[in-house]
């Protein structure tokens, strides 16, 4: 399809035999701005179709952009915010347990202890006196 082609098919006519043209762009979008779109979509209360509206795309915009920063076709991350993690303490209680091993170590915990971790640690204590 030549030029004048392509011209023609975008040619719509009116009524008064004047011709209308269309003129086709294609914006383009950096990596930063998709992310600060994306980030608005994340807001609690945030509605896709106004954040869509707003900044002049379409909704499947903003789900083809997601599905690219999923896929990590799109540079850059989406901040994330940790909250410190709080462990509850119990009413009451508050003791403490002594474990003392032959060979002179003594290892403190609480009712809090991490199995896991405490398990670990009486292990190498247990090697270190052999």
């Amino acid at each position: 399809m030549d030029m004048e082609q392509l011209n023609e098919a975008r040619m719509s006519g009116r009524r008064d035999g004047g011709a209308v043209v269309r003129v086709e762009r294609r914006r383009r979008w950096s990596d930063e701005e998709k992310l600060a779109i994306l980030k608005e979509t994340t807001e609690p209360g945030a509605i896709q179709a106004v954040i869509a509206r707003r900044h002049d795309i379409g909704t499947g915009q903003l789900y083809t952009w997601r599905k690219q920063l999923l896929r990590g076709a799109m540079a850059g991350f989406v901040p994330v915010e940790l909250a410190k993690a709080e462990v509850a303490r119990k009413p009451g209680g508050g003791g403490k347990i002594a474990i003392v091993s032959g060979s002179g170590f003594t290892v403190c915990v609480d009712e809090l202890v991490d199995r896991a971790a405490l398990k670990l640690v009486l292990d190498v204590v247990g090697e270190i006196a052999r």
